[in-house]
């Protein structure tokens, strides 16, 4: 049995690759210096696998995205940023004037860039899976790693032509015909060839494709044409990672010509379900995703050693890995020195779950203190932590009725005209106004307590007269007071929610160098006091306009942390909006009379599939 591993966080532990990018683009460090950090960079990552995992991948440190990588790999640069011109073009492909569109990938919170498909003329311009290789001969099994055709054609978009108003133009396609894929994917292949082909000279005997998509829906055209990607490029051993859901056609996926595949374990039981059906292929390595990839808490390991047993039985050739990249997590959690210990217990950040992967594997194959370790993880996640009854028993108590409102909207819409007396077309803004340098300053002042809660308070309602008078002088009719008290709109509750911790070095990438600190949702969730009425409260006594309530929605704020699994996701949603619901009465009870929740997330949790989109939408 081999301990396997990807995706590593490149954000490093201090955050050097953000430190690294925002220096080179104010033009701090010169390209060298640059290129000397990544590579630095790159070594530390390497270190944190080196010790855990039989197998060391190299290529997946990007300096800004993957996908735009694999584009520059292919030759397919838009024509508006002219000839490729190394760093420069690069990075204004990711973020210049005229940058590439930005999406989510899958339904994670990473955004990726979106390759433009102009034609299908593709190249060999950049062989960074061959450079990456060389670069990393001197280490311990490395293997190049690469996004796979079918995954890079099913999330770029291409051009069509259509006719508007009597004019032909060309309008962002997705591809999502057979003749289309056909089109791009016959040339994409040899590309994707000659890179196998120069690496199958440099040595190598075995390349990891990633290809998540195939977790998607997939139709038949689609299944034969991934067919005919592993039979073109049966020129190395293949590596076959899928994630994030379970694949769309077990069957069709496990015959295809290749030596390894790798399924998600954790997202759901589907693939588990498949391999107790049908089995798997006894001349091909099953690689089991059972350490989540997507949630930072410590696996059950004796569940966990259990399964491997059972798997061992369905396939002879077994490794263990994570279920998705590790790059959804946080680095390290010993960083955390100011968390409650009995939480921080809990914890498993990417380096963490390194750990996990090589003790599980340590302890299949007899290894006494591993089994030691196994055995006292299972006593710490036997016990409570985080459980409110109350708030249970409230989730119990919900009744139909308490999901629909007492009035139809013909008549809730009356009773508001006639409380807010509001022109026919009235004005607002979506809500926050800008975090300036100042906002940032003093926030961090007062963090670092250099100034006073007073003097931090004083600072915040000056900014609040200053837009309330902004936005009257304008002629809005609706105002916000411009939430310059919140760090950001789900860190913000979080703070103030029981039930929910934050980190001081939790950080993930979100694009580019932009992190994040998602929130953990440990325990049940509840409101003990108000959270925004102050602010509110203050900017309404600054006008005789209505100023809007501004709540994130329970939905948003689900998706955008890490969230307890020993309960229904819909449950923990349940308690989030029913903590919401206590600070809406509250707004109501005080004389606001309109109320914003924001839900951007909304569609971020919705599964990969299609069949399983009306339980999501339903709760």
């Amino acid at each position: 049995m081999k301990a396997l591993a990807y995706g590593y966080p490149k954000l490093g532990e201090k955050r050097e690759f953000k430190h690294l990018l925002e220096n080179f683009w104010k033009g701090d460090l010169k390209e060298d210096e640059f290129y000397e950090g990544m590579k630095s960079l790159e070594t530390n990552r390497i270190q944190a696998y080196f010790p855990n995992v039989d197998e060391i991948p190299v290529g997946e440190l990007s300096f800004y995205d993957f996908m735009l990588d694999t584009a520059i790999m292919v030759g397919m640069i838009p024509s508006r940023f002219g000839e490729y011109n190394g760093l420069n073009t690069y990075f204004e492909m990711a973020r210049g004037h005229n940058a590439m569109e930005m999406t989510k990938y899958f339904n994670t919170n990473y955004h990726y860039i979106v390759p433009e498909l102009e034609s299908n003329n593709f190249r060999l311009l950049q062989n960074k899976p061959k450079t990456c290789y060389t670069n990393a001969k001197d280490i311990k099994n490395p293997k190049p790693y690469l996004i796979s055709p079918f995954t890079f054609l099913k999330l770029s978009k291409t051009y069509k032509k259509s006719l508007k108003d009597g004019f032909e133009i060309l309008e962002p396609s997705k591809i999502e015909d057979e003749k289309t894929l056909w089109y791009f994917l016959e040339p994409l292949l040899e590309v994707y060839k000659d890179v196998l082909k120069s690496l199958k000279e440099e040595g190598v005997n075995l390349i990891s494709l990633h290809d998540p998509a195939l977790a998607l829906d997939l139709k038949d055209y689609e299944l034969k044409a991934i067919k005919k990607i592993y039979q073109e490029l049966n020129i190395l051993d293949i590596e076959l990672i899928t994630y994030y859901d379970s694949v769309s056609d077990y069957k069709h996926i496990v015959d295809l010509p290749v030596k390894r595949i790798g399924l998600d374990l954790c997202s759901n039981e589907e693939n588990l379900e498949n391999l107790k059906k049908y089995g798997f292929p006894s001349d091909k390595e099953l690689i089991a995703g059972i350490i989540n990839g997507r949630q930072v808490w410590r696996a059950n390991l004796k569940e966990k050693l259990s399964l491997i047993q059972e798997l061992s039985k369905m396939s002879k050739n077994l490794s263990i890995s994570n279920s998705c990249p590790l790059m959804h997590l946080p680095v390290n959690v010993e960083n955390e020195t100011k968390m409650d210990t009995e939480l921080k217990r809990r914890l498993s950040f990417a380096k963490q779950k390194l750990i996990e992967i090589k003790t599980l594997k340590d302890a299949y194959l007899g290894d006494k203190e591993a089994l030691k370790i196994i055995e006292e993880s299972k006593t710490l996640l036997e016990t409570d932590f985080g459980k409110n009854q109350e708030v249970r028993n409230r989730i119990k108590a919900l009744k139909e009725q308490d999901f629909q409102r007492e009035n139809p909207y013909k008549e809730r819409i009356k009773t508001q005209q006639n409380i807010l007396n509001l022109p026919m077309f009235p004005t607002t803004t979506i809500g926050s106004f800008p975090q300036t340098e100042e906002v940032r300053k003093k926030r961090s002042a007062y963090i670092s307590k250099k100034i006073t809660k007073e003097e931090y308070e004083t600072f915040i309602k000056n900014q609040i007269d200053n837009v309330i008078k902004f936005q009257e002088d304008i002629g809005l009719d609706v105002l916000v007071h411009g939430e310059f008290e919140r760090t950001d709109m789900v860190e913000f509750f979080a703070q103030k929610l029981k039930g929910v911790a934050t980190t001081e070095h939790g950080w993930i990438i979100s694009y580019g160098s932009r992190g994040y600190r998602p929130p953990i949702i440990y325990g049940d969730v509840y409101r003990d006091e108000p959270m925004t009425l102050n602010e509110i409260l203050y900017a309404q006594s600054k006008t005789q306009k209505p100023v809007k309530g501004m709540l994130t929605g329970p939905i948003t704020i689900l998706n955008w942390s890490f969230y307890k699994e020993d309960i229904p996701k819909k449950e923990v949603a349940y308690q989030l909006a029913l903590a919401i619901l206590d600070e809406v009465r509250d707004l109501e009870n005080h004389g606001i009379k309109i109320i914003q929740i924001d839900e951007p997330a909304f569609r971020e949790g919705v599964p990969l599939k299609k069949r399983d989109w009306n339980n999501y939408f339903d709760w």
